[in-house]
């Protein structure tokens, strides 16, 4: 029996399902939770989910249905079915992995090719584009539909993994499912709106700050700035609000990579990197305790900003 058959039988004979996504979730781990929550919800089960502290949805994503969330001190401590989505291991669940480990049965549904695999059944496959892929195809093999309800939140979860469909994972299949959640009712122009097109006024504020930081090393094609939590209370905004400001910082074409560094109150830097081809930020944040993608990746470093930039530039070399 395929992995695809033992998750789908797993999630389709339970009657109650406790879903999680990794801490401080992006479009593909919430879009693509919310999506299979829906469908099973729709198909007559319990569901819950949830993440892990900072428990706030970021603003750009606060568009997606959200009824299923509660908060991680409200999710099951004992759950008989819990599906982790999107999370490269166990502790980027935060505190919810606690309630992984004590629950009867964990499906792990991702894509990290960082995911050396955990829970009983572990669906990982580094090909797709996003795990919203791999949600279609559950709700393929259960014959669960697709609503426009659910279309919305997996064809979140393919756009921003993509990055609107221009980074190298974009495969024909991604198209063709991307074409089937558009007939099923997604609307890309109202996605792409609220993703990468709105942002509260104080974003361009903390923007400026940042972008005033940014550094060049032409010799390592690599762009770096950071962003305190000063810059944003100043702003009046948090941290979701900041979540295309990557996008921002990879523009400068001398660089292959560019990260930006968030500076928390509690002495974490959390890091974001991206990469146009040529560097693997994902293996590089592998070694460094984080994970993600070949094209997009990220760790946490416990210190100073100047430490975790320094790292990055000591190692980057290493993965071109």
């Amino acid at each position: 029996m395929s992995l695809i058959e033992q998750a789908s039988r797993a999630i389709g004979d339970a009657r109650e399902l406790a879903l999680a996504c990794h801490i401080g979730p992006d479009g593909d781990a919430l879009g693509s939770m919310l999506g299979l929550g829906i469908a099973a919800q729709t198909a007559g089960k319990k569901v819950v989910a949830s993440f892990g502290s900072p428990y706030v949805v970021p603003g750009n994503l606060s568009f997606l249905p959200t009824e299923l969330l509660v908060a991680p001190e409200d999710f099951p401590k004992n759950p008989e079915t819990m599906v982790v989505l999107d999370a490269g291991s166990a502790d980027r669940l935060g505190e919810l992995a606690v309630n992984a480990k004590a629950a009867a049965t964990v499906v792990v549904i991702d894509h990290h090719v960082t995911n050396q695999g955990f829970g009983d059944i572990p669906l990982v496959d580094p090909d797709a584009a996003a795990t919203g892929e791999l949600v279609a195809m559950i709700l393929d093999s259960l014959r669960w539909p697709i609503t426009p309800k659910i279309a919305t939140c997996l064809h979140t979860a393919i756009v921003t993994d993509t990055g609107r469909f221009q980074y190298t994972n974009t495969r024909p299949e991604t198209l063709t499912l991307a074409a089937r959640l558009v007939a099923a009712g997604a609307q890309p122009d109202e996605i792409s709106r609220h993703v990468y097109e709105e942002a509260p006024f104080g974003y361009l504020k903390a923007a400026g700050a940042a972008l005033s930081r940014a550094e060049l090393d032409e010799e390592l094609s690599l762009v770096t700035t950071f962003i305190t939590q000063d810059d944003l209370t100043s702003a009046g905004i948090d941290w979701g609000d900041i979540d295309n400001l990557i996008n921002t910082i990879r523009l400068a074409q001398e660089a292959d990579s560019a990260v930006i560094a968030k500076v928390h109150d509690d002495g974490r830097v959390k890091i974001s990197m991206r990469s146009r081809g040529a560097t693997d930020v994902g293996a590089l944040a592998a070694e460094l305790g984080g994970g993600g993608h070949r094209l997009a990746a990220g760790f946490t470093y416990n210190g100073d900003v100047a430490g975790a930039l320094n790292e990055i530039r000591t190692r980057i070399g290493r993965y071109r």
